[in-house]
């Protein structure tokens, strides 16, 4: 893409991103519906579903903008869209508990599947912490630590469909608890015209995952604002829609399982956005050309799954204001991140 978005007034320039920003969240509407039909025809479950093919898919934009800047020298943009956006949609999955009133969203969906992405994530964000204080060695121009991410996610995604076909314990059921059970097909659309929707649904957010990416270099430059800044709090958020509007929109249809695998698995996924900016970033270990204020996005996000994983394991039924105790908690540690970042950019 050869438009120069630095040429455009910053009114225009906001413009494209408030555009991109709706289509985003648009597809993401879309997606859901297809997603959960998808999951109950094919037989994968809502956790198997919304933490690979809904969470991957939803993701595409995010991971389009990541590439796009490490390919372009810009790692911190690329690493602080990827640190920040797995922060906002961890918010987003409190924001989806407040609209679910009967109780607790993370009481009312408990799920093996879920818990063992939770902690999955953690060990990948403790990776990229590792990295960044391992010696800056490459070989092609790819850090040590990249495969070992590519590798732990698919190894951990295998773990996590063996303990939810052969669990070792499960939840104690509760009036609350919504079970994760196919819903009833009508039948329209066959499986193969599901399958091409979802797949156009995805070519059209990547699509607008690389105009972002343009548009949001292009605010950098007008703005001000350091890449960090607009990295985390502006193309994450953008990116991330779709999981705010699949994780409301999934609660709203009774699919509270896939509301909350969605946002979890996504953000084991876009995990994935470093070892990919790693590989894009020709200059280098993209973990070492980072700035150090990515580093607080990574210590922010792990401290939220791992409150979010006390609540998984606690399920709370009501508390504060309705609401659980973690994503109060996890509300307030996003809007932390959000004002250091803005304080020490």
């Amino acid at each position: 893409m050869s438009i120069d978005f630095t040429a455009f007034p910053l009114a225009v320039t906001l413009g494209l991103f408030a555009v991109c920003a709706v289509v985003i969240g648009t597809i993401g509407t879309w997606l859901t519906g297809v997603v959960d039909r998808l999951a109950d025809r094919t037989g994968l479950g809502e956790a198997i579903a919304g933490s690979v093919m809904l969470g991957a898919v939803t993701s595409l934009a995010g991971i389009m903008v990541s590439i796009s800047a490490a390919a372009r020298d810009q790692p911190g943009l690329a690493m602080s869209n990827a640190l920040g956006g797995i922060a906002v949609q961890t918010a987003f999955l409190a924001l989806a508990d407040i609209t679910y009133r009967r109780a607790n969203l993370e009481h009312a969906a408990p799920s093996i599947g879920n818990l063992m992405q939770s902690a999955l994530l953690i060990c990948l964000l403790s990776l990229l912490l590792i990295g960044a204080w391992t010696p800056p060695f490459t070989l092609y121009g790819i850090h040590p630590v990249t495969p070992l991410l590519l590798g732990g996610y698919l190894y951990g995604l295998v773990k996590v469909r063996g303990a939810q076909n052969d669990p070792m314990w499960r939840p104690k059921k509760t009036f609350e608890t919504f079970e994760d059970v196919p819903a009833e097909d009508d039948g329209k659309r066959s499986l193969t015209s599901l399958w091409i929707r979802f797949l156009l649904l995805a070519a059209v957010l990547g699509l607008t995952g690389l105009v972002l990416e343009r548009v949001a270099s292009a605010l950098t430059q007008q703005t001000g604002l350091s890449a960090t800044a607009v990295g985390a709090l502006l193309t994450a958020v953008a990116t991330s829609l779709p999981e705010l509007v699949t994780s409301i929109a999934a609660v709203r249809r009774g699919a509270l399982t896939l509301a909350i695998s969605g946002i979890i698995g996504g953000n084991a996924f876009d995990t994935l956005f470093a070892a990919t900016s790693d590989i894009a970033y020709r200059k280098g270990s993209i973990y070492h050309a980072m700035p150090d204020s990515i580093l607080l996005w990574t210590a922010i996000t792990l401290l939220m799954t791992g409150i979010l994983l006390m609540g998984l394991i606690r399920r709370e039924r009501h508390n504060w204001g309705g609401i659980g105790f973690e994503s109060v908690i996890v509300l307030v540690l996003y809007g932390l991140g959000a004002a250091l970042t803005l304080v020490r950019p």
